[in-house]
């Protein structure tokens, strides 16, 4: 019988956390150009969008779809955007300081003037990525990090193959 309940309990206390899905209405302030701070976008898809300018600073986009999308100067510094993927989309001017982007995919990405100070680029994949006009990218965040022969990178920087 204790059994019962103490599974019961737990039952009853894992339904009452909150949830960690994605919120719909947080999606759809953002997709709709409004700055959403510390918002729930888990898993959003932003692919194709062209939003510009607005602050999601500090908001969770883990697995979200950034493909080919056009996000010139929005505000990503402090975001989640693990195994995110930013595939061939335009970041000109983006603020990506202390984001994590671990495991990340920003293949064949336009990053002219994005900040990446202090960003987690672990694991990412770079290959074709332009980043030679990005800012605060340094050899030891890139030492982390892979791309192929097509990345483009400022003077002096290098970047490990991926396999």
């Amino acid at each position: 019988m204790l059994k019962h309940i103490a599974v019961f309990a737990t039952v009853f206390i894992f339904l009452a956390m909150p949830s960690e899905a994605q919120s719909a209405s947080d999606i759809a302030k953002a997709k709709s150009g409004q700055s959403c701070q510390g918002c729930n976008l888990f898993q959003a898809d932003f692919s194709y969008q062209g939003i510009r300018a607005v602050d999601l600073s500090n908001s969770r986009l883990r697995q979200a779809n950034l493909s080919l999308s056009t996000m010139n100067g929005v505000n990503f510094s402090g975001a989640n955007l693990s195994i995110a993927n930013l595939f061939g989309g335009r970041f000109t001017g983006a603020n990506f300081s202390g984001a994590d982007l671990t495991n990340a995919t920003l293949v064949g990405g336009y990053f002219s003037g994005a900040s990446f100070s202090g960003a987690n680029i672990s694991g990412a994949n770079l290959g074709g990525a332009d980043l030679r006009n990005a800012r605060g990218l340094t050899q030891r965040q890139l030492n982390t990090a892979c791309g192929d022969t097509y990345t483009q990178l400022r003077d002096g920087l290098t970047l490990p193959r991926c396999k």
